[in-house]
């Protein structure tokens, strides 16, 4: 239990922002679980459009500080070496 009010403040801020980033990650995974998908099946022209949308949300969750840049970075490169496998 916090001993001040601050303390109690920030106990519900962090878990607000937990909250916030909990759902964020969770987008992730159904994005990339999408494109994998559009990968499995050889469609390349979903498979294209579920990687713009999959790098747009790792940039957005990199730039609010939900996961790092360089893990944003490392997954869209091999995201984008999957692809261009496929094609």
């Amino acid at each position: 239990m916090p001993r001040t009010a601050s303390a109690a403040r920030r106990v519900r801020s962090s878990a607000r922002r937990a909250a916030r980033n909990r759902s964020v990650k969770s987008r992730l995974k159904t994005l990339e679980k999408h494109y994998r998908h559009a990968l499995a099946e050889k469609r390349k022209d979903d498979a294209t459009t579920a990687l713009r949308t999959v790098i747009s949300a790792l940039d957005k969750a990199a730039k609010t500080g939900v996961i790092h840049r360089g893990t944003a970075n490392r997954k869209k490169s091999r995201l984008a070496s999957k692809l261009a496998v496929l094609a």
